[in-house]
């Protein structure tokens, strides 16, 4: 299980590794074609549509406790591990967990799923928009490290976490921290580099 805990943290920050850097590169790029200005004030109308989004969502969900979503998760990896199960014995394969091989697809599957996932998420938007208008190196390390702290929490504690904190509290505090970080923007403005 241990084993199976660092596989998935490695495949999963693998692939947020992967799409950092893809992001950074796109935010660096995106500076070549518009004026620095007009990244930072596009940054900040993003964030506050995100925020926006977010609190909106919140309002909309059930204050109730955890989502359903976890249940739905575990119900349906539930059925995939019992099918896969009754295969592999009807077949005569061992386990593949704790083998090489096993490994392997386990961080395969992880990085792949978390890589799709990520595609075109707010996390994304967010990096490719601060590294158009804040050090690029700063942002990768920056965004490496969020991620990867977010990333040992989830796999360490995340079922633990889920079942004490809602997915409204998570979404509503995510909204108010992009309405703020919008704020901010618009306050400070572009910095004089830009």
């Amino acid at each position: 299980m241990k084993k199976d805990r660092v596989v998935v943290f490695a495949g999963a920050i693998g692939a947020l590794i992967v799409m950092t850097v893809l992001s950074v590169v796109m935010g660096v790029v995106a500076t070549k074609f518009l004026p620095p200005s007009l990244t930072h004030y596009l940054g900040g109308v993003l964030f506050v549509v995100f925020g926006v989004k977010m609190l909106y969502d919140a309002r909309e969900m059930n204050a109730a406790g955890p989502s359903d979503e976890l249940n739905e998760v575990e119900e349906e990896l539930m059925g995939k591990k019992d099918d896969e199960d009754t295969e592999n014995v009807e077949e005569g394969h061992a386990k593949l967990e704790n083998t090489t091989d096993g490994m392997i697809k386990v961080f395969s599957q992880t990085f792949l799923m978390t890589f799709l996932a990520e595609w075109g998420d707010r996390s994304q938007i967010a990096t490719v928009t601060l590294s158009a208008t804040k050090d690029a190196f700063g942002v990768t390390l920056g965004a490496i490290l969020g991620h990867s702290m977010c990333t040992g929490i989830a796999v360490v504690g995340g079922k633990f976490l889920a079942t004490r904190i809602s997915e409204r509290t998570v979404t509503l505090v995510g909204g108010v921290l992009f309405v703020l970080f919008a704020l901010h923007s618009f306050i400070s403005g572009p910095s004089v580099s830009e």
